[in-house]
């Protein structure tokens, strides 16, 4: 599969640190974690899950060593409804930015907990398509993607 993040970030994350890995990985979810806070913030039932992704997101950013519950965390973000399988899929604009914001946490806490590159560039390259669908659909092109 073609990936969206560029072949020179890809090989410094290969060859990088720990650290590095798991602050790209932060890095991509602040971008992209906002997407779910801000689609299901106020939504009756989803305080939890909003709350989970906000400390998440914060925990991200402490870079020089994995987050001890990131397995933990996984595990709960594949029970959010934006992760689960069904027949219909996602149909709505809200649930869309809301999956991509969910499942670049998803990557990023398994980069975190993991520090492997593959990881971080799975996040990379989901954060990327989300921009890359936000200035789709937002009028003027707003060139969220070229801004990552």
């Amino acid at each position: 599969m073609d990936r969206l993040v560029e072949g020179a970030v890809a090989e410094a994350l290969r060859t990088g640190d720990d650290g590095a890995v798991r602050l790209y990985a932060a890095a991509c979810a602040e971008r992209a974690v906002p997407l779910f806070i801000g689609m299901r913030a106020g939504t009756p039932d989803r305080e939890t899950d909003v709350d989970l992704c906000v400390e998440s997101l914060r925990g991200l950013w402490y870079a020089d060593r994995p987050l001890p519950d990131a397995a933990e965390r996984v595990r709960v973000l594949e029970d959010f409804p934006e992760l689960r399988p069904y027949e219909d899929g996602i149909t709505d604009v809200a649930g869309t930015y809301a999956f991509f914001g969910v499942l670049v946490l998803r990557y990023a806490l398994l980069a975190n907990a993991s520090a492997d590159a593959d990881h971080a560039l799975s996040c990379g390259h989901v954060a990327l398509t989300a921009m890359g669908l936000l200035d789709q659909n937002l009028p003027g092109g707003a060139g969220f993607r070229a801004e990552e």
